[in-house]
């Protein structure tokens, strides 16, 4: 559920801009190209899913192979663009039973940290903010490959995922079964090297 990222790497990277430098391990989240995806799995009364996405994001990440723990990543999600190909629930979805869009038009995600574990893969530690509630997260994450692109581009891509517990963001779910307490987030996204 992570949607777009400007923060303090977007003031940094307006800044280098300005004087013409580039840091040539800074990211941008592909998203023009359809090639991100912020998804989300939730249980539906215990006996099926609910999937979904959301279709409105951005992001900028830095890498660095030689200096992993240096990764850093920003998103910022635009919450009312949530689509689970049933209008009625996106509505419900967005509404001030769930996610309260109108009031909380965005989420966040500004990493903390990055403890890489061998094989391409590591925890990156970072501060979600959704429904006006800023929570520590953890999520485990796999490089899946870099290198030249065919438009004379570098790209590098990862994919992650983890459990939220929606209390934790102010969400009521009490008068629903446990299993629905939890939801999945999974994000994947090429970055384009700036």
């Amino acid at each position: 559920m992570f949607k777009k990222a400007v923060l303090a790497t977007a003031l940094g990277a307006v800044s280098l801009a300005a004087t013409g430098l580039a840091l040539a391990d800074d990211y941008v989240v592909d998203t023009e190209g359809q090639h991100a995806f912020i998804q989300f799995k939730i249980n539906h009364l215990g006996f099926s899913y609910i999937l979904g996405n959301f279709e409105e994001f951005e992001g900028r990440f830095h890498y660095d192979p030689e200096d992993l723990e240096a990764s850093s990543v920003e998103m910022e999600v635009q919450v009312g663009s949530l689509n689970t190909n049933n209008a009625e629930r996106d509505k419900h979805f967005t509404s001030s039973d769930f996610l309260d869009a109108s009031e909380y038009p965005t989420a966040t995600f500004v990493s903390t940290g990055f403890t890489p574990n061998g094989d391409d893969e590591g925890v990156l530690t970072g501060e979600l903010t959704l429904h006006g509630e800023t929570r520590e997260i953890e999520m485990p994450v796999t490089l899946m490959g870099e290198g030249e692109d065919p438009w004379g581009g570098y790209r590098a891509g990862f994919e992650g995922s983890t459990m939220l517990t929606l209390a934790d963001f102010g969400i009521d779910m009490s008068d629903f079964p446990e299993a629905m307490h939890e939801l999945e987030l999974y994000v994947t996204f090429e970055g384009v090297r700036q």
